[in-house]
């Protein structure tokens, strides 16, 4: 027989891999084609220099997601449902157009990578490869169960160890390397303000807080669970697990940032290779200089990344649309019990892909794509900040002061980041 999938494994290894779930696919998927542009750019343009940046977002990082999960666990709602009942429509609206746009946006960078990756391994048809990822995305999301998808999530998150490897195969300066990290080099030009905000955006995104809170809430339907405000007893171990999950996904996704940045900083720039515009066109400027195996390695991280990141860009859309209107919002529903919800992923999907049909500059979508989720959340981070400080909505488990602290210390640091990009531009 089978093993449950809700059995804790025997083996310590096996127990702490049960235990984590949206958290780690959540910080998997924020290393997404588009990130991996944007980090191999910056890795290119700058070397070592703006490395300390993912240490600073990393405690940032952490808390706002952490935020998130807590809002979809405590509550038993997504983030857009408790905009809806308890703040103004006209602000609900306005968060979910921005955040239609830039997940479209960003589902197209992500398909077009992935389709350039593809070809440059095999050669071909770009775009017929990025209309055929679109479509594997959406059927599997569409027909395969909650549990059996979240596990292909969960498992598929593995596949951004190529990127680990690659640092490997690089021949890396760890002394500066690891200098870059505890020694920040702060330049205040326009091209470094806008990369700080490309990085926070690439690794605080709106569609991952969308994400979280609605798995959270899919994982508690999956166990016939009572929201938290509902089952106050039940909260310690579970937002025990919430954090524990959390901060392994957040440093999973650090750490592969990072990897890009270190193996594109090694030998795209010190090669004088500093202008790097897409994804697989920083694995095709790998293969002269670290050889094949970083660059099939660096391909292929690509379409793994990818199959993992436009599902939950398309599941975030969904989950937000779906709230707006009052839809069945489950990956564990039936198409004929949600049709409204898998139409929403089927069509944000497709228009994603159809933007690299009608002359869609990837160079732009992708840095641009990370800039505008970067000046676009410090004022959805605000709103959950509220939500989670609201008894109405977290009953009796509204966050700590000092989780609130941290909270509104990430928010404001979103916020000067995209000020910074505005006043040195």
């Amino acid at each position: 027989m089978n093993e449950s999938p809700d059995k804790p494994a025997g083996s310590l290894l096996g127990r702490i891999w049960s235990r984590l779930g949206p958290g780690l696919v959540t910080g998997a998927a924020d290393d997404d084609p588009s990130g991996i542009a944007t980090h191999s750019q910056i890795g290119a343009q700058f070397g070592f220099g703006l490395a300390w940046t993912f240490v600073l977002s990393f405690p940032l990082m952490v808390v706002i997601q952490e935020v998130a999960a807590r809002i979809g666990s405590v509550s038993g709602r997504g983030i857009a449902h408790n905009l809806r009942r308890h703040y103004p429509p006209w602000l609900l609206r306005l968060v979910v157009t921005l955040l239609l746009v830039a997940n479209i946006i960003n589902l197209g960078a992500d398909l077009g990578a992935m389709g350039a990756a593809l070809q440059l391994l095999i050669g071909g048809p770009e775009h017929l490869y990025t209309l055929l990822f679109g479509v594997v995305c959406i059927v599997l999301e569409v027909w395969l169960s909650y549990p059996r998808y979240a596990a292909v999530l969960k498992w598929g998150t593995l596949s951004l160890f190529s990127y680990v490897a690659v640092v490997f195969v690089a021949d890396v300066p760890w002394m500066a390397a690891v200098k870059s990290l505890l020694i920040p080099a702060i330049d205040l030009t326009g091209a470094s303000a806008m990369a700080m905000v490309a990085i926070l955006g690439t690794t605080i995104s709106p569609y991952l807080f969308f994400w979280q809170a609605g798995q959270e809430v899919e994982e508690q339907h999956r166990h016939h669970a009572k929201p938290l405000c509902v089952a106050p007893k039940t909260a310690g171990p579970e937002l025990a697990r919430i954090r524990i999950d959390t901060i392994t996904g957040m440093a999973f996704s650090s750490l592969v940032s990072l990897a890009i940045v270190f193996a594109t900083a090694a030998t795209l720039h010190a090669h004088g290779i500093t202008d790097i515009a897409t994804s697989a066109q920083a694995a095709e400027a790998l293969r002269p200089i670290a050889g094949e195996f970083a660059f099939a390695l660096f391909a292929l991280g690509i379409i793994g990344t990818g199959l993992l990141a436009v599902p939950v860009l398309a599941g975030s859309a969904a989950y937000a649309v779906s709230e707006v209107f009052g839809w069945t919002e489950s990956l564990d529903a039936r198409p004929n019990d949600a049709r409204a919800f898998y139409a929403t992923i089927a069509v944000a999907t497709l228009l994603g892909a159809a933007l690299n049909f009608v002359g869609l500059d990837p160079v732009k979508a992708l840095y641009w794509a990370a800039v505008v989720n970067g000046v676009l959340a410090a004022p959805l981070m605000a709103v959950m900040m509220l939500i989670v400080r609201n008894p109405r909505v977290m009953g009796r488990l509204t966050v700590s002061r000092s989780m609130a602290v941290w909270g509104w210390a990430a928010t404001a640091v979103m916020a000067a980041a995209s000020l910074g990009f505005f006043m040195l531009r």
